[in-house]
């Protein structure tokens, strides 16, 4: 298990999977079936139980140094995920849950033999991941009220007596994970430097959802 004294690993391997992101104290749940990251699951689990969530990045918005291989960019901040829960299926998948440590940049993509990527990882700049959050100052009532119509525009359901009970950063930390954000909000989340600005973050971005929304129902229909 990873304490907050650990020394993380210089080297990580990857899983990037857009539109998907974790966070610190995070839980991802993942169904894992193709051959190379479930090759990926057992070196990880022989080992540090690690591997770098990352999302793909659109031609020049990620970083591919010392990539070889010609595969997809990736963009550069991930977070670093322990493998809490493994079970094994019955058809050959992987059934695992992944809880967030830190987040990490990604310092260079390594030319490797493994069938899955990996990358040299600098997790300097996010030391604070593995401390205690600062407040995140949520004004609850006005993040219900915004939460409630923008769940109602995507035609999502919620449990509000959960979302009530959930302390600030166990909820900013699962709405920027599960909201049907667009892969780049989700990287600016990901990137956020503090609870409070993810936050922010997050009421802006259901802000502008339901103003778009609201213009849609009131443009012309011919």
């Amino acid at each position: 298990m990873i304490r907050a004294h650990d020394v993380l690993p210089p080297v990580l391997p990857v899983f990037p999977l857009g539109g998907v992101i974790l966070l610190p104290g995070g839980r991802l749940p993942l169904n894992i079936f193709e051959p190379r990251y479930l090759a990926m699951i057992d070196d990880a689990l022989g080992s540090h139980r690690l591997i770098g969530m990352v999302q793909p990045a659109r031609a020049g918005l990620g970083t591919n140094m010392g990539l070889v291989s010609g595969a997809p960019e990736i963009y550069g901040v991930g977070c670093a995920g322990r493998i809490s829960s493994f079970q094994e299926s019955g058809d050959g998948r992987y059934l695992i849950t992944l809880t967030g440590v830190a987040r990490f940049r990604v310092a260079e993509e390594l030319a490797v033999t493994t069938p899955y990527r990996q990358v040299r990882t600098d997790f300097a700049a996010f030391e604070a991941d593995r401390g205690e959050p600062p407040p995140a100052g949520l004004d609850r009532a006005l993040l219900t009220d915004r939460l409630k119509r923008y769940f109602a525009l995507q035609g999502l359901s919620a449990d509000w007596q959960a979302i009530d009970q959930a302390s600030d950063q166990a909820l900013i930390t699962s709405l920027a994970m599960i909201c049907p954000f667009s892969e780049a909000e989700k990287q600016a989340l990901l990137e956020a430097p503090s609870l409070p600005e993810r936050a922010a973050l997050i009421l802006d971005m259901m802000e502008m959802a339901l103003h778009t929304g609201e213009d849609d129902d009131d443009a012309p229909r011919h």
